[in-house]
């Protein structure tokens, strides 16, 4: 696997350039590449087999108008922060597939409905809906930040490759349930979702091969390497994903 440098280069009709430049780490998921590219928080791209899925994207993180179009687009759940309707609208065509929660589709009047437990599919691409949820961090009133039943994570099985979104969730019994998943995107800030130490117990329950903390604003990301060191069958990737 080669990590290398994505940069985006396009001119608008008057001449001015949007340039916009991205970390993005490419894997062999069998016969054909996989490429991620970390837009920022918890807006990602996939690419493979020539098409392009946009996972909760983000104007905060990007101007998507310069990004390419989506074929899929999978949003985790109604927060601004991943359900932004300019973002989406912005790399949709009428051929754009978006799969999402109740609440967002209420939100965005649109979208294919996946709940907790729901599995689809897009072009040989697998879309396993897993539960979303705080146990712990709530809001002054009670509630928690995400209760369960309204947020999903993902599992996606891109060619050999199992790859879990974790979204905004906390070390839910389900997560660590997981099996065989190669790669996974686990949020680290609070109050909203979860500790270093809530992702290290995660990570070191359901072992994904390489882990990349995502979502984690201001947190300091060497704490999650250190305690994830010792861990060999995980190998813990820090991007550039406040």
């Amino acid at each position: 696997m080669d990590k290398i440098i994505y940069i985006i280069l396009t001119c608008c009709t008057l001449g001015i350039g949007q340039a916009q430049e991205f970390e993005k780490d490419v894997f062999n998921a069998g016969e054909k590449e996989l490429a991620i590219t970390f837009v920022g928080h918890g807006s990602l791209i996939f690419e493979y087999n020539n098409k392009f899925i946009h996972i909760d994207p983000s104007s905060r993180e990007a101007d998507y108008a310069y990004l390419p179009k989506a074929d899929l687009i999978l949003v985790t759940h109604h927060h601004g922060d991943h359900c932004d309707p300019s973002a989406i609208s912005a790399v949709s065509t009428d051929k754009t597939i978006l799969m999402t929660t109740q609440l967002a589709k209420e939100k965005l009047g649109f979208g294919q409905i996946l709940v907790n437990g729901d599995q689809a599919t897009f072009d040989e691409i697998n879309i396993e809906a897993v539960p979303a949820y705080n146990l712990v961090h709530k809001r002054d009133n009670g509630q928690f930040f995400h209760p369960k039943g309204t947020c999903n994570s993902y599992v996606v099985t891109i060619g050999d490759k199992r790859i879990f979104i974790g979204g905004d969730t906390e070390n839910t019994p389900e997560m660590k349930a997981l099996k065989n998943i190669d790669i996974a995107f686990l949020p680290m800030n609070l109050p909203y979702t979860m500790t270093p130490e809530m992702v290290a117990d995660a990570a070191k329950a359901f072992k994904p091969r390489i882990l990349y903390p995502y979502h984690y604003g201001k947190t300091d990301t060497s704490i999650i390497v250190d305690l994830m060191k010792g861990t060999e069958v995980v190998e813990t990737r820090i991007r550039n994903m406040p």
